[in-house]
């Protein structure tokens, strides 16, 4: 009887919840430091506070340079109509089919400590686990960007930054960085209308923004655009109001995003798609490979062909939004990337702000690695390898060891060049900068909304020195005669 009753107090001690330190050591002690005396200097030895406070100076990771301040759930996108007329891809390839994926959502030019309801774009990334690899669709709740080279993105994200003198905002800089991009004032109309502060990530749409290239069965290629509808309805905020909750509450689309999850309720979005077969695009009115156009719907209809459901909150905020990695050249057979020159440069630039952000190895933290193919690769060694790291298998290829060898049968549909030489120089398409911005403020926003816009640009441009005023109201004027005067007229400045 004893030696039951002695068993049983031991089986009770280890199934309490006792602390350990990161190797599994047993704690005695986490709330006073080792010392030589009870007034004496901390010891060396003491090794638990060591430990603890050296992990403690490591806590934070660089933030990210843009999309800092975000929000994140999981949940899955399914298939509601056939699409395998248009693309091979397997996550695609019958109706009703399911896929596991995590979406991050965020604000752009902030700091990861900045108010979720700021004036600025929100970012609208899909991480689909796929049966083929991680697919990635990092897009935005806007239609078109800023920019349509990648060579100026590092400039254009300065000026949304900080000054590096002041360290404060810079309207200067904002508005004379976009004078000498006209290109950019599509975007710009949109950021300053109230579509600029949506009043919660479930009121927003998603876009791709860029062009992609779906291939099908028979190698056939199609442009794409995807946009994703939100079902929660379109709704945003005047800028009273996203400035009045900034100072109340900053966090509020990720409080919201949060407690919806929590109460069990969804958040959803019909995703379409737009499609132009490949031969079309050539005698396009627009570019199909500038981000800083849309294609109207009425020359390419939307196609409803998914819907995307969140409904599970991350156990781990960190563990799961703050290291999740998410890249555009992350493609499946069936999705390539086409020709749009800032596409293939954010291809190149995110996946490297990740490689510094979170180590070589970042596809190996469980968010960002694949849930449902099993992985074969030659990628070995660097910092924090926890995946094997190949075992004893061949670390080169060709071997004849029985290594894993490459499936010609995926192999990207070709294409032919247009120019049979390298070019570096303007951008030279008959593009109209400025009639996609005009229909938008002209045609699309009411008297209501186009007022707003008009008061929140005038807001704005109050901070800039009087010479950027005049070129910022000269750009508007040519988009609209009105719109310009009113501008000038808010700020004091000569109607044109």
């Amino acid at each position: 009887k004893k030696y039951r009753k002695k068993k049983n107090i031991k089986k009770d001690m280890t199934q309490q919840n006792f602390m350990t330190d990161e190797f599994g050591h047993p704690i005695a002690d986490d709330n006073n430091s080792r010392s030589a005396g009870r007034a004496g200097p901390l010891l060396l030895m003491d090794y638990n506070f060591i430990n603890k406070i050296a992990h403690f100076d490591r806590e934070r990771i660089p933030e990210r340079v843009v999309h800092a301040k975000g929000a994140g759930a999981h949940g899955y996108f399914e298939v509601t109509a056939d699409v395998t007329g248009f693309t091979k891809a397997n996550f695609l390839s019958k109706i009703g089919k399911r896929t596991p994926v995590f979406v991050r959502f965020s604000t752009v030019g902030g700091e990861k400590g900045s108010a979720d309801t700021a004036r600025d774009p929100r970012g609208f990334a899909i991480k689909h686990y796929t049966e083929d690899g991680n697919y990635d669709m990092v897009g935005n709740n806007t239609p078109v960007f800023f920019i349509r080279d990648p060579q100026k993105f590092p400039d254009f994200i300065h000026t949304q930054k900080r000054n590096p003198q002041s360290n404060l905002p810079d309207a200067d800089a904002f508005w004379d960085f976009l004078t000498q991009t006209p290109e950019a004032f599509h975007q710009v109309a949109i950021l300053f209308s109230n579509r600029g502060t949506p009043y919660s990530y479930r009121h927003m749409n998603g876009y791709s923004s860029h062009t992609f290239i779906w291939v099908n069965s028979k190698q056939e290629r199609f442009y794409v655009k995807l946009h994703y509808k939100t079902v929660t309805g379109v709704k945003n905020m005047k800028a009273n109001e996203a400035s009045k909750i900034a100072g109340t509450d900053p966090d509020w689309a990720t409080r919201d995003l949060f407690n919806t999850l929590q109460k069990g309720e969804t958040a959803e979005w019909k995703a379409y798609v737009q499609v132009m077969p490949e031969a079309k695009a050539a005698n396009y009115k627009w570019d199909v490979l500038d981000i800083t156009k849309v294609w109207p719907h009425k020359d390419y209809p939307l196609q409803e062909y998914g819907r995307l459901v969140l409904n599970r909150n991350p156990q781990n905020y960190f563990a799961e939004t703050e290291q999740a990695a998410f890249s555009p050249a992350n493609l499946v057979p069936g999705v390539e990337a086409s020709n749009d020159k800032m596409l293939q440069g954010r291809m190149f630039s995110y996946s490297d702000t990740h490689r510094h952000r979170l180590g070589g190895n970042y596809t190996q933290i469980p968010i960002n690695a694949p849930l449902r193919t099993t992985l074969n690769t030659y990628y070995r060694d660097g910092y924090m390898v926890v995946n094997g790291n190949g075992g004893s298998g061949p670390n080169y290829y060709p071997n004849t060891q029985g290594g894993p060898v490459p499936n010609p049968k995926i192999a990207e549909a070709e294409f032919e060049l247009t120019d049979n030489k390298t070019y570096r120089g303007p951008y030279n398409h008959s593009n109209d900068d400025f009639e996609q911005p005009r229909n938008l403020i002209m045609k699309v926003m009411n008297e209501e909304e186009r007022n707003d816009f008009i008061e929140n640009v005038s807001g704005h441009l109050k901070g800039a020195k009087p010479e950027i005023q005049s070129k910022v109201i000269a750009i508007w004027s040519k988009i609209d005669k009105s719109v310009g005067n009113k501008i000038a007229s808010n700020i004091n400045q000569q109607k044109l």
